[in-house]
C-alpha cells in the first residue's frame, strides 16, 4: 500500500482522479436526495475523464496537428484518449439531462427529492 501511495508523488494527476472518483462514489451511495445522486455521479465522471486525460498526457510532445512537416510519430501524443474523453463529456451530458428531467417528473408526483421518502409512497399506493 506504502509503495501505491509514493507512486502517486510522481502522477499528481492520477491522485487527484482517484480522490475525485472516492468523493463522488460515496456522495452516489450516501445521499438519499436524487440531485446529490446526479452530482456524485458528475463527479465520477470528471474524476475518469481526468484519468484518461493524465494517461494520455506525454511531456514534450505536442498534440496531433502535423505543423512545419513534423510526420514523426514520437512528436506527438495519442488521439485516442482525448477522442474518447470527448465523447464521453457528450454521453455524460446527455445522460445528465435524461436524470434531470427523470428527477423533475418524480419531485412533481411525490414532491420530495429523497429517494427513501419516494419508496415509501410507492409502497404505501402499492397495497
Amino acid at each position: 500500500m506504502l509503495e501505491f501511495l509514493s507512486g502517486l508523488n510522481d502522477k499528481p494527476f492520477e491522485a487527484v482522479a482517484i480522490i475525485l472518483f472516492g468523493i463522488g462514489f460515496t456522495t452516489l451511495f450516501l445521499h438519499p436526495n436524487l440531485i446529490k445522486k446526479i452530482m456524485g455521479l458528475n463527479i465520477m465522471d470528471t474524476a475518469v475523464y481526468l484519468f484518461l486525460a493524465a494517461k494520455g498526457f506525454i511531456y514534450g510532445r505536442k498534440a496531433p496537428i502535423v505543423v512545419d512537416g513534423v510526420t514523426s510519430m514520437e512528436a506527438y501524443i495519442n488521439p485516442i484518449p482525448s477522442g474518447l474523453v470527448l465523447t464521453g463529456i457528450v454521453v455524460s451530458v446527455s445522460v445528465t439531462a435524461v436524470m434531470l428531467a427523470l428527477t423533475v417528473r418524480l419531485y412533481r408526483r411525490y414532491h420530495t427529492l429523497d429517494i427513501d421518502e419516494i419508496l415509501k409512497i410507492i409502497r404505501k399506493e402499492g397495497n
